[in-house]
């Protein structure tokens, strides 16, 4: 009797998709997406997505209604992961005709219903809490940004002057009004209403 290893996840993801995105088709920047919340993750509840799928269904970068016409599409899938992404989806996007209309014909059995309500996600319209700066501009961890004022930072002496430069900042993960950033060798806590971002 032979037997035959099990494959990997991601092997079976890239024969599953063809080696493209199971949300958009693209072939940019794949990589294996769990769709939460799972006690384990198998073939069926973990896809196969690119980049810009996932900075929009993780939230850090603005929903592109124009970029998730594809979900007329994927949710006719059979594959339980990408059903529930779907749904979240196009519930996130239900300001759009077509995404409402697609919500109205889709059909899940009650499980996968409650799984895909499990994160509340589809209860939130599409807008995006992003760290910006005061113009608006998008920040990311890395970036440079110039103070817009002069800023007495708490429990030192240390005032940070207008137009004084700050390297490498890192986001505040739980609150986007916020970054932190060296200063004179201090890691300090700087409002992004105060910032702009170099170069933008």
């Amino acid at each position: 009797m032979t037997t035959f290893a099990p494959m990997k996840i991601d092997d079976l993801l890239l024969e599953r998709s063809g080696n493209k995105c199971e949300l958009c088709q693209s072939e940019n920047n794949l990589k294996a997406y769990e769709v939460g919340p799972q006690d384990r993750y198998t073939d069926e509840n973990t896809i196969l997505i690119c980049g810009k799928c996932t900075a929009q269904i993780d939230k850090k970068e603005e929903l592109d209604a124009s970029h998730w016409n594809v979900l007329t599409t994927t949710m006719w899938s059979e594959v339980p992961g990408i059903q529930v992404v779907t749904w979240r989806m196009l519930n996130r996007l239900r300001g759009e005709s077509w995404a409402a209309e697609s919500l109205d014909m889709m059909y899940m059995d009650e499980d996968r219903m409650t799984w895909a309500k499990a994160t509340g996600d589809h209860d939130n319209d599409g807008s995006v809490d992003l760290h910006k700066d005061s113009n608006g501009n998008v920040l990311q961890t890395g970036d440079t940004i110039v103070l817009t004022r002069s800023l007495d930072v708490k429990g030192t002496t240390l005032n940070a002057k207008m137009g004084t430069v700050v390297k490498n900042i890192r986001l505040v993960a739980d609150n986007t009004e916020q970054i932190e950033g060296k200063i004179e060798g201090q890691t300090i806590v700087i409002l992004t209403k105060y910032v702009r971002k170099q170069g933008a």
